[in-house]
């Protein structure tokens, strides 16, 4: 019995979901055995080499001429060869724009369904929780037969980090003709440049509708100062243009994992809480003692936000002083 992860690179760089991908399989090692992983493209025998430190007991290189730019049919194709030689019990994609568009079809190959945006596991009864309607509803999904077919939800696991006994490099002979790839790749779309990266903060202070009025901001930006923190937001704030869209955190902005996440004056509706899965641990302050953010909190303060921001921004200043 075994697991494969598919990771996902761009531009020469891991995209960071594929280890939290990883972690996923980890918790998933009991029920179904050992991990193993698959790098897709052309010349990537150095990502692979890098990806050995995350956990998986063997990388898989998926390389030919027909791979060095993304396009499902190639993908797909290259992965159902792969599939078939191992015969992993479960596969595991990161839930990325990419894997949205081919993993189904990969699903397809063998008659099988694609579970997606999996934000738990249970590795005892070996079942997959995810979320439907906007989160309203937490489902469990069993599957029979296999192999499974899974995404995991960005921010739902905690990325891997390198380290421990470094797992082998394995090429995989594949046979890809130029007729089977359908489709012309494009240059892959770029986003706009972001002012600011909320994924690569360290520390991140967070306010909600608690807040009231825009002119308030001010006081949960001095505790951001303070702090050397990043400023966001949820969604109303956004929403309302109080903040601009790139510091929004949640299901419909920025998937987070800071060391240190504060959250002022939100209540924590769930498409806020998937964005901040990730983080290592979570401060609230809110004066509603049964916010639901509380039940994700590592540490809380009921009370009002406008008495103990500024008592604490000022006792942080002292400490620094």
């Amino acid at each position: 019995m075994s697991i494969l992860v598919v990771l996902e690179h761009r531009a020469g760089k891991w995209n960071r979901m594929s280890f939290e991908a990883l972690t996923a399989a980890s918790e998933m090692g009991n029920a179904f055995g050992d991990v193993y992983a698959a790098a897709i493209g052309q010349n990537i025998g150095e990502l692979a080499a890098q990806a050995t430190q995350y956990g998986a007991a063997k990388v898989f290189v998926l390389e030919h001429p027909l791979l060095a730019d993304y396009t499902a049919d190639g993908y797909s194709l290259a992965l159902e060869q792969l599939i078939r030689q191992i015969e992993p019990d479960l596969v595991i994609f990161p839930h990325t724009y990419q894997a949205r568009d081919y993993a189904p079809k990969v699903a397809a190959r063998f008659g099988r369904p694609l579970v997606s945006d999996v934000i738990g596991v249970n590795a005892a009864d070996k079942t997959f929780l995810r979320q439907l309607f906007q989160g309203k509803l937490n489902s469990e999904v069993k599957f029979v037969g296999g192999p499974c077919f899974i995404s995991v939800q960005a921010g739902a696991f905690r990325a891997a980090e390198p380290g421990g006994q470094a797992g082998t490099v394995e090429a995989l002979n594949m046979t890809l003709e130029a007729s089977q790839i359908r489709s012309k790749p494009e240059p892959p779309y770029r986003e706009a440049q972001r002012s600011v990266d909320l994924n690569a903060a360290d520390m991140i202070v967070s306010v909600g509708r608690g807040i009231k009025e825009k002119e308030n901001l001010r006081i949960v930006e001095d505790l951001a100062q303070a702090l050397g923190a990043e400023l966001a937001a949820s969604r109303p704030i956004c929403d309302n243009g109080w903040l601009p869209m790139e510091r929004q955190v949640g299901s419909s902005g920025q998937t987070v994992s800071p060391k240190v996440y504060f959250a002022v004056g939100i209540s924590g509706a769930i498409q806020h809480l998937v964005g901040i899965k990730g983080s290592k641990t979570i401060v609230a302050i809110n004066k509603d003692e049964n916010a639901p953010i509380f039940e994700s909190a590592d540490y809380g303060a009921v009370g009002d936000l406008f008495e103990i921001v500024p008592a604490l921004t000022e006792e942080i200043k002292k400490a620094k002083a």
